[in-house]
């Protein structure tokens, strides 16, 4: 758990990071664990334009669309991101049966720099930033996150001075925390990682199985 105590501002991250503040985070917004009853939204609505452009994975014409809104820090996105997204990804994604797209739900200030950094390296970049900033949650997600995170922007073509013109950047910030607003308010978003599956709302870190559970009944054979 990320508490305000654990936070070392440096001048450059104190507007991603304090923006969202981080007391109560977790627990107000936390994945909670166990299985909500499952809703469904319309998927026009889903789908509908909102504050970022959605980056999508996979085939524009897969019969099933996946949305999942996660969180950087957030310790279960991380494991879902390490561990079953792959095998999400080769059984369906690169197979064109279903598309994906990840939807920004900051839990805290340095869940919200992560994301716009992702954003800030363009869409070719965001998926492959994304993957990394999960794979090394451990490093940067810490009492002093800045040099690990610069560490890894860096190694995706970032300088200092651009890392901290992104993670700086008001508008970018604003949408981001929209981002986290409309899937809360409009689609009851209130755990991560919570997923939309052709509109129906599962919250937690499916597993694999899972996930062929829910899928199964929407390719068409």
């Amino acid at each position: 758990m990320i508490t305000r105590r654990q936070f070392v501002m440096s001048t450059s991250a104190t507007l991603a990071l304090g923006a969202l503040g981080a007391v109560g985070a977790f627990e107000v917004f936390g994945w909670r664990g166990g299985r909500a009853e499952a809703q469904t939204f319309s998927v026009l609505e889903l789908e509908a334009k909102g504050p970022l452009d959605d980056i999508p994975m996979g085939s524009a014409t897969a019969p099933v669309t996946i949305i999942e809104y996660a969180s950087m820090t957030c310790p279960h996105c991380a494991a879902f991101a390490n561990e079953t997204f792959p095998k999400l990804k080769e059984k369906y994604i690169d197979t064109g049966k279903v598309k994906y797209i990840m939807r920004e739900y900051p839990l805290d200030g340095l869940a919200a720099a992560a994301f716009m950094l992702a954003r800030c390296g363009g869409p070719d970049k965001y998926y492959p930033l994304i993957e990394t900033l999960f794979a090394q949650q451990q490093k940067w997600a810490v009492r002093e996150p800045i040099p690990p995170l610069l560490a890894i922007a860096k190694q995706a073509g970032f300088t200092q001075p651009s890392f901290e013109a992104c993670i700086n950047d008001k508008a970018q910030l604003s949408k981001v925390q929209q981002m986290r607003d409309r899937g809360s308010q409009k689609f009851k978003v209130d755990s991560t990682p919570t997923f939309f599956i052709n509109g129906e709302r599962h919250p937690g870190a499916l597993s694999i199985e899972e996930l062929d559970k829910a899928i199964a009944p929407l390719i068409k054979s």
